[in-house]
C-alpha cells in the first residue's frame, strides 16, 4: 500500500501548479490532503472526479480556511468526517476512513501561533484527539495518522532549533503535546527507518528563499500503532515536488510483515 500526506495550501491554487502530474506520476493508494481551503462546492471538478478514485472531504464552515480531503483508489470500508466535537468539526480538521481493516486518519492539526486563545485550542485539540487513538489502541485496532501535525518533535527535525525555542510549532509545551501521542506506543514512520538523518524536512517557509536553502521543519508525519511497525517498507519526504509551502510525505507499507 502506498499512502501520501501533503499540507497543499490551498486546493485550488494547487491545481493550477501540477497536482495532477504528481497524482499521475505516483498514482497513489491514498492520498490524504490538508489545508484544502475550499467549501464542497468549490473543489475544481477535475480533482474530484479524477477516473478510478473515490474521493471525500471535510470542509470548514470559514471559508477559505483549513480543510481535508482524501482520494483512495479502492473504496474506503468506512468513512468519518470530523470527530463529533463542534468546535473541531467547525474548523473541518479530521477525516477517518479505513482500507484493510486500518483506520487511517487524516488530520489538520491545530497552529497556535495565533495567540494564547489558540495555543490553548491547539492543546484541547491535541489531547481530544488524543484520547480517540487511544480508544482504537484499546481496542487493538490498526491505526496511522498522518497529516500536517504543525510541531517538530526534536532539534534533529528542524534546521534552526535554538533560533525556534519560543516559537510556536517547538514550544516546550507543544512537543510535550506531541510526544502523549508517542506514549501511547505510536511509531514515526520516517524516524523508525531513518533516525538519525539529518535535513528531511516538509515545510519551508515562503521568505527568505528558506526552500531552496534547506532552512526548513518536519512537521509532517506518518505515525502507526505499533502493530504495523514491521509492516513499514518506505517513508520519506518527496523535496522535489513542488506547489505549496509543503512537500509530499510517502508512507509505503506490505501487505504482511517484512520477514
Amino acid at each position: 500500500m502506498r499512502w501520501f500526506t501533503w499540507n497543499v495550501n490551498g486546493i485550488r491554487a494547487v491545481e493550477k501548479k501540477g497536482f495532477m502530474d504528481f497524482f499521475q506520476q505516483w498514482n497513489p493508494d491514498v492520498l490524504c490532503v490538508q489545508e484544502t481551503k475550499a467549501q464542497s462546492d468549490q473543489f475544481p471538478p477535475a480533482l474530484t472526479d479524477i477516473p478510478g478514485y473515490r474521493f471525500m472531504a471535510h470542509s470548514a464552515v470559514r471559508k477559505g480556511y483549513s480543510g481535508v480531503a482524501t482520494w483512495s483508489r479502492t473504496p474506503p470500508e468506512d468513512v468519518q468526517a470530523g470527530l463529533g466535537v463542534p468546535e473541531f468539526d467547525e474548523e473541518g480538521r479530521v477525516l477517518r476512513t479505513r482500507h484493510a481493516g486500518i483506520f487511517l486518519y487524516n488530520v489538520y492539526f491545530p497552529n497556535g501561533s495565533g495567540g494564547p486563545q489558540r495555543l490553548e485550542y491547539k492543546k484541547r485539540f491535541y489531547f481530544h484527539f488524543r484520547d480517540v487513538i487511544a480508544a482504537h489502541l484499546a481496542r487493538k485496532e490498526p491505526v496511522v495518522v498522518c497529516g500536517d501535525y504543525n510541531t517538530a518533535r526534536h532539534p534533529i527535525d528542524l534546521a534552526r532549533p535554538k533560533e525556534n525555542e519560543k516559537n510556536s510549532g517547538f514550544l516546550p509545551e507543544e512537543r510535550e503535546w506531541l510526544e502523549a501521542y508517542f506514549s501511547l506506543g505510536l511509531v514515526d514512520a520516517f524516524r523508525h527507518l531513518h533516525p538519525d538523518e539529518p535535513g528531511q524536512y516538509s515545510w519551508w517557509d515562503y521568505r527568505f528563499s528558506a526552500r531552496e536553502r534547506n532552512i526548513g521543519w518536519r512537521i509532517d508525519y506518518f505515525l502507526v500503532s505499533p502493530d504495523l511497525k514491521a509492516r513499514i517498507t518506505d517513508c520519506r519526504m518527496l523535496p522535489e515536488v513542488m506547489g505549496s509551502d509543503h512537500c509530499p510525505v510517502l508512507l509505503e507499507l506490505a501487505d504482511v510483515p517484512k520477514g
